[in-house]
């Protein structure tokens, strides 16, 4: 039988974005060499929150992209089925610039690490940070670590993490803990 536990929803999702979105500023000041790039696919929602709070506190838009790692996968040729591409929108260059690379849920490690590959694409960033939603904690496969986090979840790996967003048509945004 598959269990849900609610982990964070409304109103409380709203202040740990605010409180990340703080968190940025306060390191980044105006946002002059600091860019956002958000981790197709469900990372670019959180990503485009996180702008809209940057943008609303500073006063001014803060560059923000989004990143597909399908081809940089460590299984992309060991999957039964092929896997779908989603759109990399990458509207300025990276190189030099510090970026913040945006997920929803980091797990293994794996899709990070596939994104750093990715990123070079567009050039060599003089600084990368993590920031995720959910840091899924015993599941790591790769010493990777955020450097921001909405909320550690302790977690075994037949456990997923589920995000629901209003933006993918759920009914509210929720995060649950499945398994």
């Amino acid at each position: 039988m598959n269990q849900q536990r609610l982990i964070l929803s409304s109103p409380l999702l709203e202040i740990v974005v605010s409180r990340l979105a703080q968190e940025l500023i306060e390191k980044h000041q105006d946002f002059a060499n600091t860019v956002l790039l958000g981790m197709q696919p469900r990372g670019i929602h959180f990503a485009e929150r996180i702008g809209r709070e940057l943008n609303r506190a500073l006063g001014h838009d803060v560059p923000l992209g989004y990143l597909d790692a399908t081809f940089y996968r460590d299984d992309f040729r060991r999957r039964d089925s092929p896997l779908r591409p989603n759109t990399t929108h990458v509207p300025f260059v990276i190189e030099s610039k510090r970026v913040i690379l945006i997920d929803d849920v980091l797990a293994t490690g794996r899709m990070v690490r596939a994104a750093l590959d990715a990123m070079t694409a567009f050039g060599r960033p003089s600084k990368v940070e993590l920031m995720v939603l959910i840091d899924r904690r015993y599941n790591r496969d790769l010493p990777i670590k955020p450097d921001y986090t909405g909320k550690r979840v302790n977690t075994i790996e037949s456990q997923r993490v589920l995000v629901e967003w209003t933006e993918q048509g759920a009914e509210a945004d929720r995060i649950w803990l499945v398994g």
